[in-house]
């Protein structure tokens, strides 16, 4: 596996949901995900819990390849960060055991102040550095 930097990768990682620029977002996309790449989403709690009260026992939201997760992150900067409320940054605790990484990013007020939502990251590495299933969980 090539040599990689955990602190620089959750950093261009988090850095792409607040690219503003479409070009230099979808050019992030492909250098940050393999070709085929997944992102799965585990929702937050109260969407879990009412997709229950509908007869869903599992619910879990995927996008796969580049375009899709181009996609994903275009709608999440539109909705979160364009308006120019929030901005999503690394919690800073990064680690590594062979081609997994994990760590928590946060969603904070871009004026400062609490998180308004907490995530955690459990990135899987391929050979090329680049991820190749990509799981968040909401955690707040």
């Amino acid at each position: 596996m090539t040599a990689i930097d955990i602190h620089e990768l959750t950093d261009r990682y988090v850095a792409v949901w607040n690219e503003p620029d479409a070009e230099r977002r979808r050019a992030a996309v492909r250098a940050l995900w393999s070709a085929d790449a997944v992102h799965v989403l585990q929702p937050p709690k109260e969407i879990r819990e009412a997709a229950e009260g509908l007869g869903f026992d599992r619910l879990l939201l995927e996008a796969r390849g580049h375009e899709a997760l181009d996609f994903r992150v275009t709608r999440a900067h539109e909705e979160f960060v364009a308006p120019g409320t929030f901005v999503f940054r690394s919690r800073g605790d990064a680690g590594r055991l062979h081609d997994l990484v994990k760590f928590h990013w946060e969603m904070a007020p871009r004026d400062g102040g609490e998180a308004a939502g907490v995530g955690l990251e459990i990135l899987v590495l391929g050979a090329d550095g680049r991820i190749v299933s990509d799981y968040q969980f909401i955690e707040g």
